[in-house]
């Protein structure tokens, strides 16, 4: 007979017992949070895909400038509270970028009209040739005789600019909507800066923690030199693009160069770029010595070369490799580099990914030799 004292009660109220979860049911839902999470941020970087540049500038802009800021914010700490101190760093970081674009535009505006009255009068009455062909030291007579039967001539002239018309319309077309694209994502880069401005130590803060969790102090490591390579990149190529910019605007103005600030503007912005700004040098010389100042283009060639190798071959690597240790070759391979693969971004990108690669190479091999025996002597 069953014992009755063993047997549940009925009359009392039913008890809840809790069922653990098995281990596979656990991972399961691991997968499953894992696989949701994974979708989402495929969901949201899709969405977001076509503005990923523009963030990327705005976290190079606030990386780049945000030693600065912080101290601002300790030299105004009540201004730092509100939206003043972000608005106002934000309206002159724009100011830097917006400046020298009005610059240009005045210019090729002005040279646009211009060019459009060379270009009837030459319709009407061709174009001579010019007296610095003749003075050439060599080719003078074979850019002569091309220049004769193809310019001189005003029908020759109407036919050559009749072609050019209908392909100028479609690369009119064409600079336009890149200009306005390109504006577009110049606001929004500005936009998102102020907000890292704004809420800067609270998305450190965060980012801190997200790198600690996924991926323990190192993450963090590797994220300082991250931000080390983009200071000194910023450093290298940007500051030190401006200086030579600016050296070389004055170089211009004193060899007699047609528009100085325009070129010098042009220079330092090829000059980011390594090896890149002799292109602007070597154009301004031709620009010089056409005029007939054979010894003031020479002189604003040499100049120029001198300039840019010192630059190149002594400040940049010790500002862009010197807070991350990096070799100059590994620092030319992440501009150039970056620069092919990424545009402009990729001059802040390739250099950053280069650190962090060889931050992961330099630990990695430490640990092994640290770990490996000694050979013994041969």
């Amino acid at each position: 007979m069953p014992d009755h004292h063993n047997l549940p009660s009925l009359s009392g109220p039913p008890r809840c017992v809790l069922v653990k979860p098995s281990q596979r049911s656990r991972r399961g839902q691991e997968v499953a949070r894992a696989v949701l999470a994974f979708f989402i941020l495929a969901i949201a970087f899709y969405t977001i895909h076509g503005f990923l540049p523009a963030l990327a500038w705005g976290c190079v802009f606030a990386v780049a400038t945000w030693p600065l800021y912080t101290r601002a914010r300790m030299a105004w700490p009540k201004a730092a509270k509100g939206i003043l101190l972000p608005f106002l760093f934000t309206a002159a970081m724009a100011l830097i970028f917006v400046i020298p674009m009005m610059l240009i535009t005045l210019e090729a505006v002005g040279e646009a009209q211009s060019a459009l009255a060379w270009l009837e009068k030459a319709r009407q009455s061709g174009v001579p040739v010019p007296e610095a062909i003749s003075r050439l030291p060599f080719g003078s007579q074979t850019l002569t005789s091309w220049w004769q039967a193809h310019l001189a001539n005003p029908e020759d002239v109407s036919g050559l600019t009749g072609a050019l018309d209908s392909k100028g319309m479609a690369l009119t077309k064409a600079v336009g909507s890149q200009i306005a694209h390109r504006g577009t994502l110049f606001c929004f880069s500005i936009v998102t800066l102020f907000f890292l401005y704004k809420d800067g130590v609270s998305v450190i803060r965060q980012c801190r923690v997200a790198s600690r969790r996924a991926f323990g102090k190192r993450g963090e490591t590797i994220a300082r030199q991250i931000v080390a390579s983009i200071h000194g990149t910023v450093q290298g190529l940007v500051l030190v693009g401006m200086a030579e910019g600016l050296l070389m605007g004055i170089v211009y103005f004193l060899c007699g160069a047609p528009h100085p600030a325009l070129f010098g503007v042009i220079t330092g912005v090829a000059a980011m770029i390594p090896f890149c700004a002799m292109v602007a040098v070597g154009l301004v010389s031709l620009l010089i010595l056409a005029q007939g100042a054979s010894i003031a283009g020479i002189a604003t060639f040499c100049i120029g070369a001198v300039i840019i190798f010192v630059a190149d071959h002594f400040v940049r690597p010790v500002l862009i490799g010197g807070s991350t240790k990096l070799p100059f070759l590994w620092v030319l391979l992440g501009i150039l580099g970056g620069a092919e693969t990424w545009g402009l971004l990729g001059l802040f990108v390739g250099p950053a990914a280069m650190a962090a690669l060889d931050l992961l190479w330099r630990r990695w091999t430490a640990g092994n030799e640290r770990s490996q025996a000694p050979l013994p002597p041969s």
